[in-house]
């Protein structure tokens, strides 16, 4: 019998499509690499009796990304990555999604893609295409390679994806390797030199990385446009003419000047004492329109984007990961599409009958079937998904609150495209006071429609108005000029920021929402309240720099170019190659101009930011000239030596603090500890070795002085190492000098910590080892503090071993599942020589003891 290879682009939407297309008759193990697993039936493929194995990725299986040499920022000079080498790479090496797909797919005749039905998924298919021929001894017949297009993970809709198979769009996945090549080239060369040159300049830059996104900068473009706008607004006063009534039923009611406002402050009130001698306004006419408010078409990506800022008050890319998950539990169609039309075949009856039952919207939903479902207005097509819709009908228990949310507007919003306009009737009345005019409008409801279910568009019949006949004479009760002033626009909303970005082709339906996030998460804006964005001082001087160079790299017209120029190549009417040449070389053009007029986006951070040397605070004295180097707590936190104009990059998203004034053998420099907190990671280091490795297995930025081999110093690895951590057993279990009282041994490769001789007044490691291999430790108490037995102040033994330890060591964070081994000691290049294995029954011992 055959076999068919079937790869979705999730675990958990495999699961869910094993299911549908075995009727739940499905074996289920465990893949290789433990994170995704196989499922296997017996079934029919193309009128043939094959075995099924459906498995998944996770995501992307490859991401593109420069040779080794070319991802070091200090030797690498930016203008090269316009030009060097690039190669793939497994994107999240330790799933081994290519080892499983080799795997799986080694012995298959039929390979299936169930990947996402848009041009990410298509580049997918192709790197899972490319996975499973390395994995076999032949090559597998294109013939046999087919792909599933679906929208909704329903049985409908599954079984007829199996039934009408085509093939993957090479085209498609090209133009997705062409924006990969292109934004890694543009933003990784752009944002390098940047980087490098503000951060060394400028001690309250708080950001870590100061990137450029071919995308991600025309965004932020938007948002500073709108913040100049609304910085270079002058406020104009005008004058507005306010006339109040008194109905015959004792109704205050303002009526509307036909001219709107004045400008001229003399005009409007010559304008007033006119109306001021009359004490009466005479009906002149009124009229009543039936109107409609028109139910919406269907529901695409960006609306979804825009009612969950505008209406829900979430952030686009949060609701996007939340309509994801719905749709991966089968609960809404596919979330990425452009299109707001139905196609004619769309069974609305079937999918609107599924919602009758609901205790939110059932009602409303019997009442469009008993009347008959009203035909949805006809949208934009654009040939990719059919629109947002729900897929089974859920309840507020079955779904978290955002997850709720999202679902209800998705379900309410689908039903009022099935329902009937609002209909209402608008009466306008006109009045005259001598030679002026005033009017007042009212509504009264006549159907609420589709409001009924979007309720916060609905309407109240208290807009209505009182009876008035034309030539019925009312009291004038005030008149007044009202001085009014013209009003700066606001900071822009997601909402409207999305408009925008689709309106002028920057980024896609799956896109934008990332984009929006990342001026948010770099610290170019802030999402104040309304959801408004808010550009930071950095996104402002970026951006007013990219204008002041070359006002291409920010404006929205430039990336909406290449964008057409990727879609040709989707649709195989441009090469490859040539638009990716084409649009490299002129972006290095641009590179290398912006290099030659850096000193003009220069003097805008130099208003806006101070240089290192007059940042920070006194911490450390430095090695080579003895004076104190400053603290610079900005992201990315750093030493600066002003007298020796040197920086040292420190560890990040920690606490640092001087370690007693100790210095390194090596250079001279004091010595700081890092911690995460008083229960959390730390170490001790010194600022000149973590960014110059002395020894050759030390990396630059690893760690501190727990990773340091230097044979004899007191603060370093082999002074202070314990054993072989037994949860990752690459790393090795290092006291932690510096944090007495709390003492912890933290491993320099895992997050492992072990807590132990809590307010011990010393803890230091022996040189003598125990049997299990670890290294034996000394323990010192004050004589009213003591915990160890007998009220002894001092006691020598084994962490593992030694029973009268164990009390003393919390041990919940570590696992072990193989005996400890300790490294040599006294070797300067760190060469471990592992010490012999414990017997059968220590090795078990030591097992239990970390669970």
């Amino acid at each position: 019998m055959k076999t068919a290879l079937m790869v979705a682009e999730k675990p958990s939407l495999a699961a869910s499509l094993a299911n549908i297309l075995s009727n739940g008759s499905c074996s289920t193990r465990k893949g290789i690499n433990g994170s995704c697993s196989v499922h296997e039936w017996v079934g029919q493929l193309k009128s043939e009796t094959v075995i099924f194995k459906m498995t998944s990725v996770c995501g992307h299986v490859m991401s593109l990304d420069f040779i080794g040499k070319y991802n070091n920022w200090d030797k690498v000079d930016p203008a090269e990555l316009f030009t060097c080498p690039t190669e793939k790479k497994e994107a999240v090496p330790k799933l081994r999604i290519p080892a499983l797909l080799g795997k799986e797919g080694s012995q298959c005749d039929y390979l299936v893609l169930w990947l996402d039905c848009d041009k990410e998924g298509e580049n997918i298919c192709f790197e899972v295409i490319n996975a499973v021929q390395q994995g076999m001894n032949r090559k597998l017949n294109t013939n046999n390679i087919y792909r599933a297009h679906f929208s909704a993970i329903t049985e409908r809709d599954i079984k007829a994806a199996l039934s009408n198979l085509g093939k993957p769009n090479e085209n498609e996945a090209k133009s997705v390797d062409a924006r990969q090549e292109l934004d890694l080239r543009i933003g990784c060369a752009f944002t390098r030199y940047q980087t490098r040159f503000f951060q060394g300049k400028y001690g309250d830059l708080d950001a870590s990385l100061i990137s450029y996104g071919p995308c991600q900068t025309p965004t932020l473009g938007f948002c500073v446009q709108r913040h100049d706008e609304i910085q270079t607004f002058k406020p104009d006063a005008y004058w507005v003419l306010q006339v109040t009534i008194k109905t015959n039923d004792n109704q205050d009611m303002i009526l509307s000047w036909s001219r709107g406002r004045s400008f001229d402050k003399e005009i409007a009130n010559i304008f007033l004492s006119h109306v001021k001698e009359h004490d009466k306004a005479k009906v002149i006419n009124t009229q009543s329109t039936e109107k409609t408010k028109s139910r919406p078409i269907a529901l695409n990506t960006v609306e979804l984007m825009r009612i969950s800022s505008s209406g829900l008050g979430m952030g686009p890319h949060h609701a996007m990961q939340i309509a994801e998950r719905l749709y991966t539990q089968g609960y809404i169609s596919y979330p990425r599409t452009e299109t707001t039309s139905y196609s004619e075949n769309f069974d609305l009856h079937a999918t609107l009958r599924q919602q009758q039952n609901s205790p939110e919207w059932g009602d409303e939903v019997k009442r469009i079937l008993s009347n008959g479902i009203n035909r949805p207005k006809k949208g934009h097509d654009a040939g990719d998904h059919p629109p947002i819709t729900p897929m089974k009908t859920a309840t507020r228990n079955e779904l978290d609150g955002d997850s709720w949310r999202v679902y209800d507007y998705i379900t309410r919003h689908f039903i009022a495209t099935l329902a009937k306009d609002c209909k209402y009737l608008s009466t306008t009345v006109k009045f005259e006071i001598g030679m002026e005019t005033f009017t007042l409008t009212g509504q009264t409801l006549i159907d609420p429609g589709y409001t009924s279910l979007l309720t916060w568009q609905s309407m109240t019949n208290s807009e209505s108005l009182p009876k008035f006949n034309p030539g019925d004479y009312v009291n004038i009760n005030d008149a007044k000029l009202l001085e009014c002033f013209t009003q700066p626009p606001d900071y822009l909303t997601e909402s409207e920021l999305i408009t925008l970005m689709e309106k002028h082709g920057i980024g896609t339906d799956a896109s934008i929402p990332v984009h929006i996030n990342n001026i948010c998460i770099r610290n170019y804006v802030t999402v104040v309240a309304g959801r408004k964005l808010a550009p930071t001082s950095l996104g402002i001087v970026l951006v007013h720099g990219y204008q002041k160079i070359d006002p291409e790299l920010v404006l929205p017209t430039m990336r909406s170019a290449v964008e057409e120029q990727l879609n040709l190549i989707a649709l195989g009417r441009a090469d490859f190659y040539d638009v990716l040449q084409h649009t490299v070389e002129i972006f290095k053009q641009k590179f290398h101009y912006f290099v030659q007029s850096i000193d003009g986006m220069d003097q805008l951070f130099e208003v806006s930011f101070s240089p290192l040397s007059a940042s920070g605070k006194a911490h450390s004295r430095c090695g080579k000239c003895r004076r104190y180097m400053k603290y610079i707590q900005t992201k990315p936190s750093r030493l600066h030596c002003a007298h020796c104009n040197e920086t040292y990059n420190l560890p990040q998203n920690g606490n640092i603090r001087i370690y007693k004034e100790l210095k390194c053998p090596l250079d001279d420099f004091e010595l700081s500890s890092w911690s995460t907190g008083t229960r959390g990671k730390s170490y001790t280091f010194c600022p000149y070795c973590y960014n110059n490795p002395p020894f050759r297995d030390m990396k630059k930025g690893s760690t501190g002085c727990n990773s340091c081999t230097h044979p004899t110093c007191p603060h370093g690895l082999n002074s202070n190492g314990l054993s072989s951590c037994p949860e990752c057993e690459t790393g090795i279990l290092v006291l932690d000098p510096s944090s007495s009282p709390k003492w912890k041994l933290g491993c320099n490769r895992c997050d492992v910590i072990i807590h132990f001789f809590d307010n011990a007044h010393k803890v230091t490691v022996d040189t003598d080892s125990c049997n299990c291999g670890a290294q034996l430790i000394t323990v010192e108490y004050k004589q009213d503090k003591s915990k160890l037995p007998n009220d002894a102040t001092e006691m020598t033994g084994c962490i593992y071993c030694t029973s009268q330890f164990s009390p003393l060591v919390e041990k919940h964070r570590a696992v072990a599942s193989k005996p400890v081994m300790t490294r040599g000691r006294g070797h300067a290049k760190g060469r471990s020589r592992g010490k012999p294995r414990p017997p059968k029954d220590k090795m078990a011992q030591l097992a239990a003891y970390f669970v």
